[in-house]
């Protein structure tokens, strides 16, 4: 069975940056254990990306909050996660809007055959979602997963309601409380 491992978004600026959230580091060592289990050539990485116009654009306007500028320390990687993407040379995918859109430059790096998906990391509601509809998009017949315990809010009742529409779609919702 070939496995895929989508660590999406987990970023300083979602973590204890500008959109930071209590709780948003206990996924650290989790993710970072996950990475390392699923090892070199079967994960993959998102990172929110805007630029300086942020404020100027529909997601900047309706979330008047700047995040994840390119260049900034808030762009990147959030700790253990971080270090253990970069030991297993995971490749890593800028993304302008919530979900990675995948073309010709992000497929290269996709296994063709991929049975398994599963999906780690942040925001639940936002991001962890829209990235769940993407890859059961682009592998219909993949089993895709989101570990609950592996991804998070900052508004809990979001985030339980995300996962309820996850499995509303056909995703399957592992560790949830």
């Amino acid at each position: 069975m070939k496995r895929l491992l989508v660590v999406v978004d987990y970023q300083n600026d979602f973590v204890d940056g500008a959109l930071g959230f209590d709780g948003a580091e206990l996924l650290d060592e989790k993710i970072a254990a996950r990475v390392r289990e699923y090892g070199r050539g079967n994960v993959i990485f998102t990172r929110d990306t805007h630029f300086d116009d942020y404020l100027n654009t529909r997601e900047g306007k309706l979330l008047p909050v700047p995040h994840c500028i390119k260049g900034t320390h808030g762009h990147d990687i959030y700790g253990k996660t971080k270090a253990a993407l970069e030991e297993i040379g995971a490749h890593g995918f800028d993304k302008t809007s919530f979900g990675l859109k995948i073309d010709d430059s992000v497929r290269k790096y996709l296994p063709g055959d991929v049975d398994e998906i599963e999906l780690a990391g942040l925001v639940s509601n936002i991001c962890v979602l829209s990235n769940a509809v993407v890859f059961q998009t682009e592998y219909p017949q993949a089993r895709i997963t989101v570990d609950a315990s592996l991804t998070g809010g900052a508004d809990r009742e979001l985030t339980e309601k995300a996962l309820d529409v996850l499995e509303g779609i056909q995703v399957r919702v592992s560790n949830r409380r």
